[in-house]
């Protein structure tokens, strides 16, 4: 494909059209031929999965018929039994997991032609692959997924009920249901869409300058108030003895816009969301100071989420989403299909980032910055889990930096909010593996131990807060 510049815009060229019949240049299509050749054997071993598990309950049936070759003998031993115990023994000598909600009896749908929002960062990564690996049409869904701007424009579009539902980051539908700066309008968080995968990012400049301490008067940029970014740098700022209110500055940028106003000067650094991070390494402008699974290991970051109002409406239709929604989880977990995801994602509909950067993030072998490679294979992972402990410390920290004034009824909101048996349950019946224990866990911040059964304690533990 060549280019001519048009005369009265001579800065801008004119395509002619790819052999291909669309106006994108060869790069692009090169780009969108490997996305779809990744996406195609994402699906080949998804389907894989699929025959494998209607392949053991064909077999538990036949081993069931070879101990039992008359039907009234078999009734007699379910019944006797039960179901569950007889698949149980069975399992015991075949375990394999086998995708039940594949063959399950499923409602009507309530609603089919759905839009759902994203912002174009790698924690979106199981929500947005979902649509080109055919998840949601898989589950009857039409689903459109709709690059947006800013997390400011996805709160609106979800409040407006433009979005049926959408990429959150974790603590949005906290505030939202809460009314803290917008109208109170009930949301709910159905999975985590990812832990860890966002980092501190500093300017070149600061490169012999890696102690905290000495950031006072720092420019930081963070993708929105109710964000674990700002609620993590404002953690680890305190906690090397930096008010984050009164001895820095923290501005809202979109992610997008991170790397450019970094490249400009108007700021030190940013704690955001990868690709950025890598972004500003790959164009030569910051280092990677730190990733946050150092400061917590396991932290959310996004989730999937819709209003109250759609999932008392739409029931079956939510179902289906969560089916689609944990089946790519569970697929963006496992390491081998990292790097065929990155190019499923990368094209200009979705990331619209180089497949070398969003490669090095979800693979864990990346380029700091600093002259290292480091490999660190669980820098991004996409645990659905919504612990509800993890509502609590959000609400901790919107308490402690003055985001929520008064007392806070933190285990009616978060159970209200934070959808864990809902995830639990689908979970199981897709086949996966769910996680035991209670909906509270504790956690490990920094070294310091949060246990959600106490956190007016934990909030009066700390030196540095706006509540006195």
């Amino acid at each position: 494909m060549s280019e001519f510049f048009d005369p009265y815009n001579a800065d801008r060229p004119l395509m002619l059209k790819c052999s291909c019949g669309r106006e994108h240049s060869p790069a692009e299509h090169h780009a969108e031929v490997a996305a779809d050749a990744a996406a195609a054997t994402l699906r080949a071993r998804s389907e894989t999965a699929e025959f494998e598990a209607y392949s053991q309950e064909f077999i538990e049936a036949t081993l069931v018929k070879a101990l039992f070759p008359q039907e009234q003998e078999r009734r007699n031993f379910l019944r006797a039994v039960g179901k569950k115990t007889a698949m149980a023994a069975i399992a015991s000598v075949l375990p394999v997991a086998s995708l039940q909600a594949m063959a399950q009896d499923k409602g009507p749908l309530e609603k089919t032609n759905l839009k759902i929002g994203f912002i174009p960062i790698t924690c979106a990564t199981p929500l947005i692959m979902a649509h080109p690996l055919g998840f949601y049409s898989k589950q009857g869904l039409n689903v459109e997924v709709t690059k947006t701007a800013g997390w400011a424009l996805i709160r609106d579009k979800m409040i407006n009920k433009e979005y049926d539902a959408t990429h959150f980051l974790s603590p949005m539908p906290l505030a939202i249901s809460m009314g803290l700066g917008a109208t109170a309008t009930p949301m709910n968080v159905a999975t985590i869409q990812n832990v860890n995968g966002q980092a501190i990012t500093l300017s070149l400049k600061h490169k012999d300058n890696r102690d905290p301490k000495n950031w006072k008067g720092f420019k930081f940029g963070v993708p929105f108030d109710y964000s674990m970014h700002n609620f993590l740098l404002r953690y680890y700022l305190a906690e090397n003895g930096l008010n984050p209110d009164t001895d820095v500055q923290i501005r809202v940028i979109p992610p997008a816009e991170m790397v450019a106003n970094l490249r400009a000067g108007n700021i030190d650094g940013f704690l955001g969301p990868d690709p950025f991070n890598q972004r500003a390494v790959f164009d030569e402008v910051g280092f990677i100071h730190m990733l946050t699974k150092d400061l917590w290991n396991g932290h959310p970051c996004c989730a999937f989420g819709t209003s109250t109002e759609f999932i008392q409406k739409n029931p079956n239709t939510f179902a289906a989403l969560y089916r689609a929604v944990l089946t790519s989880a569970a697929m963006a977990r496992l390491p081998d299909n990292r790097e065929l995801i990155a190019k499923v994602i990368s094209p200009t509909q979705y990331l619209n980032q180089p497949e070398a950067v969003i490669s090095q993030v979800l693979t864990g072998k990346f380029a700091d910055g600093l002259g290292k490679v480091q490999n660190v294979p669980d820098r991004a992972d996409f645990d659905p889990m919504p612990w509800q402990s993890l509502a609590v410390w959000m609400l901790t920290q919107m308490q402690r930096w003055g985001y929520i004034k008064g007392n806070v009824d933190y285990k009616q909101i978060a159970e209200k909010v934070f959808l864990i048996t809902d995830a639990r349950k689908h979970m199981k019946d897709l086949g996966q593996t769910v996680p035991t224990g209670p909906n509270y866990i504790k956690h490990k911040i920094m070294g310091k131990e949060f246990d959600p059964a106490k956190p007016e304690a934990y909030l009066k533990s700390f030196a540095i807060n706006k509540m006195g």
